[in-house]
């Protein structure tokens, strides 16, 4: 162990609990509420084995790193070996670690480590190709692994194997991640798993500091979701066109196509889209001045077709991140310490990088995983001042809004998929999605043959806002006057400033519809609570819930089926049940129940 890191052992406690990045509000001289307690939980137990999970942007580096420094300097182990999921990753821990004293080696590949360093700074990748290395390091001083998005140790076989061939004999193994789930059942190394009361065995955290609590405890920023719907128009394979609307009940492949129509840059969507996140970091940027955007997007040729669009809108060049390699990683770094407005990168940026002025999001792929929404949102809330907002720009799609909807809910990874028949996991995603959500690699996939159809087509509408599991606001033309109320929102507030300020500008909207000719409402004037998003398989289990609640009040009341469906339709409004709004068939059901209490 170097001299630095002995000493640095002593202020371990006055260490910035942001680096890599900078401190938040109030926290410089110590370390979080939560970093503390889960020193104090580690030491107390001195643990072999310890997963941490703490939310993006909450410091795990600075716990990392902290107690790596305790455990060098009270001699419990001699060496570090920090295993992350990128090349950049790396390098920034490297980094991170040299600010408190302890050397990490970011390039090491083979042979014995300069005595200058107490570590190595290395990837799942490389240790996959050389395990046997590094268990031989490990086996030949006593050794601290750092995994960090332990997660990504389970994305293939020969990762996982190749991290426990490797890393079965460390003194000591401290797991991190902000995402503990994952779509597949491949298990993770080091990490336990206990059964629940369902019989499913799902994986143990030795100390948890969630969304929620981070949220709570200003460490983290609020998120408002701003989400735009609009009218798509495609091509598929066999000639036909087919036209509809994002946000409207539709089959699994019907919402794939009208997505990727909406992503297309050559469409009216993804433009108005980049001017409307472009005015909202505008207003961000009044109390943010350094604020920050980011797209992520699916592939290069979208990528650089994206940030041709920004120039285009702004008059300013964006940076353009296409790979994980030396330059990509120069780049972020470059655009971390700069005010440019915007940034355009493809998957890498998801999960781990660290730009803590990025305060604007586009999200602008259409990989659907909890495991990847997360990580991609959690580069926009890392909280460096009291009162800072995140803004994150989605397609209005059933799966995003309720990944939008659940930041708070915390999840853990199951081994085991539910065993009741016909029960499904709704984070059950494919494992050829969630390969494709972990792929570090952004080269042409071919992903615009998967679903074989051509977009013609798209125009984008202001649909809703979701924040803190609200959703706010009527749907509203591109450049109107009611969109602009929700992107004007102040980008310094408090997060009950933040609820209430929604509630009144949705007031304000309903009030000026409600003064508008009928002639005039070209667009659904309902406020979102009325406009629920949902898939086509929950409209036809809403209808078969009507179906049977009707049948059930017909053996009550006597009167023959089509009596009370028109009944129903006279008190509530609308269509019939196979036209009918998610709303509206909710208000038929909750009418029905009413009525056949009253009978009782």
């Amino acid at each position: 162990m170097t001299t630095t890191a002995a000493s640095s052992a002593s202020s371990s406690h006055h260490l910035s609990p942001a680096f890599p990045g900078r401190a938040p509000w109030g926290t410089a001289s110590k370390l979080r509420a939560w970093q503390q307690g889960a020193m104090d939980k580690y030491v107390q137990e001195q643990p072999r084995d310890f997963l941490a999970v703490a939310t993006p942007g909450a410091g795990k580096t600075t716990f990392a790193l902290t107690l790596a420094s305790w455990l060098l300097h009270h001699h419990v182990v001699q060496q570090v070996t920090v295993v992350a999921p990128t090349e950049h990753l790396k390098k920034q821990w490297a980094e991170a670690a040299a600010r408190i004293g302890i050397k990490l080696d970011p390039e090491y590949s083979a042979g014995p480590l300069g005595r200058d360093y107490d570590g190595v700074a290395v990837t799942y990748a490389g240790v996959g190709v050389r395990p046997m290395l590094h268990r031989n390091r490990v086996e030949q001083r006593k050794t601290l692994v750092i995994l960090d998005e332990i997660h990504h140790a389970g994305d293939s076989k020969s990762w996982g194997e190749a991290c426990l061939e490797a890393f079965e004999p460390a003194t000591r193994r401290l797991a991190l991640t902000g995402t503990p789930f994952r779509s597949d059942t491949n298990p993770i190394p080091f990490v336990t798993y206990e059964e629940d009361n369902a019989g499913i065995r799902r994986s143990a955290a030795d100390y948890t500091y969630g969304y929620g609590n981070a949220l709570a405890d200003h460490v983290v920023r609020p998120v408002i979701f701003l989400s735009y719907s609009g009218n798509m128009r495609w091509r598929t394979k066999a000639g036909d066109e087919i036209a509809a609307r994002l946000g409207e009940p539709m089959t699994k492949d019907a919402v794939s196509q009208a997505w990727r129509t909406a992503l297309d840059p050559r469409g009216e969507w993804m433009p108005s889209v980049l001017r409307a996140a472009d005015q909202r970091l505008t207003e961000v940027r009044k109390a943010i001045p350094d604020a920050g955007a980011l797209v992520i997007a699916s592939d290069q040729d979208s990528a650089r077709a994206y940030a041709k669009l920004i120039r285009e809108i702004t008059g300013s060049k964006a940076t353009l991140v296409l790979s994980d390699d030396a330059g990509a990683s120069k780049r972020i770094d470059d655009f971390s310490e700069s005010d440019d407005r915007w940034m355009v990168a493809v998957r890498m940026v998801s999960e781990g990088v660290d730009v803590p002025r990025l305060a604007v999001g586009v999200y602008a792929t259409t990989i659907s995983t909890p495991l990847f929404f997360a990580q991609a949102v959690g580069r926009f809330v890392r909280s460096r001042r009291r009162g800072e907002t995140a803004s994150v720009f989605l397609p209005t799609v059933p799966d995003l809004l309720t990944f939008a909807n659940e930041m708070e809910k915390e999840r853990d990874h199951a081994l085991d998929k539910p065993k009741k028949e016909g029960e499904e996991d709704p984070y059950a995603e494919s494992e050829k999605e969630m390969e494709e959500a972990n792929k570090q690699q952004d080269e042409d996939t071919g992903e615009q043959e998967q679903f074989s159809f051509e977009a013609l087509e798209s125009e984008a509408v202001f649909d809703r806002v979701l924040y803190d599991g609200a959703e706010f606001g009527m749907q509203a033309h591109p450049g109107s006057e009611e969109e602009q109320d929700y992107l004007g929102i102040p980008g310094l507030l408090e997060p009950d400033q933040v609820q209430l300020l929604l509630q009144k500008r949705q007031a304000r909207q309903i009030a000026h519809s409600k003064k508008k000719p009928d002639a005039d409402a070209d667009l659904l004037e309902l406020p979102a609570e009325r406009r629920p998003v949902v898939s086509h398989k929950e409209m036809m289990e809403l209808r078969k819930r009507l179906n049977t609640m009707v049948s059930a009040y017909v053996h009550q009341s006597g009167k023959p089926h089509g009596v009370i469906h028109t009944e129903l339709r006279r008190v509530c409004g609308g269509p019939p049940s196979a036209e009918a709004t998610a709303g509206q068939l909710r208000q038929r059901i909750a009418k029905v129940q009413e009525w056949a209490t009253r009978m009782k």
